[in-house]
């Protein structure tokens, strides 16, 4: 039987909380690290938690508070997946390669969570050199899904999203190259965004292929992820949405998923009173531009320490070394073929609702390798047009885990696709 993890409090009544001076950002951190050290033993969602520095980081925003400045994420603990620049913490990818590596400072998301009062308690999981969706691929062993611990987590960040789904932080930073944001979000039953590519800078992470790559919140709700768009991203400006029924959206790719996944898919759309069924492709094809990327990332790294890599990412590795120009050069065409097809679609509606994973959560006895294209065939599109697009819970499915549904919008249109997911929760949609 499976049970709901233990929410934590949330971004927004957290900060308020501590710019109030109702607490302390000691206290809230405090509070972080009592629970990550009873939870974390089952989940290993941390491969390290910083607990000297959270707290000379909760000093500093309690003074920063008593002197009247307004943060947004006064004393909020944030868990940051182990691609990221951390000023004095190391960043390894959670590979043996990179172990004792401390980049030179924060990369710029941490930096801007940082200004507005965000407190980093600890480097999350991931699967190594995030080449996974399942956090099973990591050098220091794999993380639990909090819901069930026979079951993946998601990936590749996975870590994230269990020490969200669990309670042990408000919220999280993930990176998002094929679904890596949405899709351990679904599994985990928590709310994952990937916002327009390049709207939130990728420099301080580590990149997996970069035309692919972004950065983006984990969070119980929609309204954190929000709150931390408004961070990320000092220009972004929320949408006002009152209703629904201001939105015409098209549904897609029900028939791929799961009953049960599909029946709570489809209740989510039915909130939508203007929705239309439409045949959306996948995006096929386009895979070899994602390898050489990907190659050329570790080409010199892997040439001098091929040894030191992981069994399952050195496959993957000497897979994508293998394609040939033609291959990549056609697959960019295709990519630019998808595009346009698309956009085209989304021209005639506001949204696009979809599952964001075709089933619950796998459990850890599947093969990574035979379920990958399950695990992420409804969140890759979007990161190869670099559309945004938000996963949300939307209730109970088979053995009570979470179903998901996924939310897209045109490039450029992050604010519309997060006030949608803010009605639509507030619609009533289950968790």
């Amino acid at each position: 039987m499976t049970t709901a993890p233990a929410p934590a409090a949330t971004v927004v009544s957290t900060a308020e909380a501590v710019s109030s001076r109702r607490c302390s950002a000691g206290e809230v951190v405090e509070d972080a690290l009592a629970a990550i050290e009873e939870k974390d033993r089952d989940l290993h969602a941390f491969l390290e938690v910083t607990a000297r520095q959270a707290r000379e980081e909760a000093r500093e925003v309690d003074l920063r508070v008593a002197a009247g400045e307004k943060l947004a994420l006064a004393g909020v603990p944030f868990v940051i997946k182990d691609n990221m620049w951390i000023a004095g913490r190391t960043t390894t990818c959670a590979s043996r390669i990179l172990e004792g590596y401390r980049p030179p400072g924060d990369g710029t998301a941490i930096a801007r969570l940082r200004k507005e009062g965000a407190v980093f308690v600890g480097r999350a999981n991931m699967d190594e050199f995030a080449m996974g969706s399942s956090t099973e691929n990591s050098s220091a062993g794999p993380t639990r899904n909090p819901w069930d611990t026979s079951r993946i987590p998601g990936g590749s960040s996975g870590g994230s999203a269990a020490a969200v789904a669990s309670g042990m932080a408000p919220a999280g930073l993930g990176s998002d190259t094929g679904g890596s944001i949405r899709q351990p979000a679904a599994c985990c039953g928590i709310v994952g965004f990937k916002p327009t590519y390049g709207l939130v800078p990728i420099d301080g992470c580590f990149p997996l292929a970069p035309s692919f790559d972004h950065v983006g919140p984990m969070a119980r709700d929609v309204a954190t992820c929000l709150a931390m768009m408004e961070a990320l991203v000092p220009e972004f400006t929320p949408r006002a949405l009152g209703s629904l029924e201001e939105l015409t959206v098209g549904v897609a790719w029900l028939d791929h998923a799961d009953p049960l996944v599909r029946e709570r898919v489809e209740e989510a759309a039915a909130r939508f009173p203007r929705r239309k069924a439409l045949a959306v492709p996948f995006a096929e094809g386009v895979g070899p531009i994602f390898m050489r990327e990907a190659a050329d990332v570790h080409r010199e790294l892997y040439a001098e320490h091929a040894d030191l890599y992981g069994d399952n990412v050195a496959t993957k590795i000497e897979r994508c070394l293998a394609v040939g120009d033609g291959e990549y050069h056609e697959a960019l065409a295709t990519r630019e073929r998808y595009r346009a097809q698309l956009l085209e679609l989304l021209a005639d509606v506001d949204l696009l609702v979809t599952p964001a994973l075709a089933c619950v959560a796998p459990t850890t006895e599947q093969d990574e390798l035979s379920v990958r294209d399950t695990l992420i065939r409804f969140t890759y599109p979007f990161n190869a047009i670099g559309a945004p697009a938000l996963a949300l819970p939307c209730g109970p499915a088979e053995d009570g885990l979470p179903a998901s549904v996924q939310l897209a919008g045109r490039p450029g249109d992050d604010a519309l696709v997060l006030a949608a997911g803010m009605l639509l929760t507030s619609a009533g949609l289950p968790s």
